[in-house]
């Protein structure tokens, strides 16, 4: 089969394996929350037939989001048989991270939000390292590129980024192609990152994806104003780390 007949998954999938197979990578490792994005990557990276760890992370979870965590995470082993679906509760770890910024008068509910992310994220390279794996990004192009929507060394510390390059629209029609389970395609986005359950939505000043992805392909759009506000907030996490120049 030659590019111009293969579908978008395989295109990303083949540019999955090419670039593990280049770097001598062994496993593949991708954190599965119940959302539609790693849904995709998950199963794009478990389409390569190399080894994958999908691994659910719930910490203080709101039982819905882990549900369809768990589901999918079902789905994909019942699927392909080179999935292993992990569930490892961070519960106690967060639990006794939030007692000691306790101690410290450190307790800041942003602070903690992005701190899940990070400790999801030191698990998923953990796994990474004991199985020469390569942690794979599950952001889109909506989110890491655009409002930058993504905890930074949390959710977008990761080594390939397979959905960057692709509108939440793109993804949503990706999930259908692939045969994501309904539940999943129609839930309302959300980082889970939050025990009020508060919706990606919410989080963004009231804009949804289709909202933003208007403003990021028309600078006229009504909604450009309130998206480049967001926008530039997150520059600093789109940009390389700064550094001193010694002359």
């Amino acid at each position: 089969m030659n590019n111009s007949q293969m579908t978008l998954s395989d295109k990303i999938t083949k540019w999955i394996k090419d670039y593990a197979n280049e770097h001598k990578i062994k496993t593949l490792v991708v954190g599965i929350s119940g959302g539609i994005d790693s849904a995709v990557v998950s199963t794009l990276c478990a389409k390569t037939g190399l080894p994958v760890y999908a691994v659910s992370m719930p910490i203080a979870q709101i039982e819905e989001q882990h549900d369809l965590s768990i589901a999918h995470g079902e789905w994909l082993t019942n699927n392909f048989m080179n999935v292993e679906h992990l569930v490892i509760d961070l519960d106690k770890v967060y639990d006794r991270f939030h007692l000691d910024m306790l101690s410290i008068n450190m307790d800041n509910e942003l602070a903690l939000a992005n701190s899940k992310s990070r400790l999801r994220m030191v698990t998923l390279h953990h796994i990474s390292g004991a199985n020469r794996g390569l942690v794979v990004g599950t952001g889109n192009k909506v989110e890491d590129f655009g409002v930058g929507f993504y905890t930074k060394y949390g959710d977008g510390g990761v080594d390939i980024s397979p959905i960057a390059d692709l509108y939440k629209s793109e993804v949503w029609d990706l999930g259908i192609e692939l045969g994501v389970m309904q539940e999943i395609i129609r839930a309302e986005p959300t980082d889970g990152l939050w025990e009020d359950g508060r919706t990606d939505k919410d989080q963004l000043g009231g804009l949804t994806y289709e909202q933003m992805e208007q403003a990021m392909k028309d600078p006229n759009s009504k909604y450009s104003d309130q998206y480049n506000k967001i926008r530039s907030q997150n520059l600093h996490k789109m940009k390389p780390i700064p550094v001193y120049k010694n002359e």
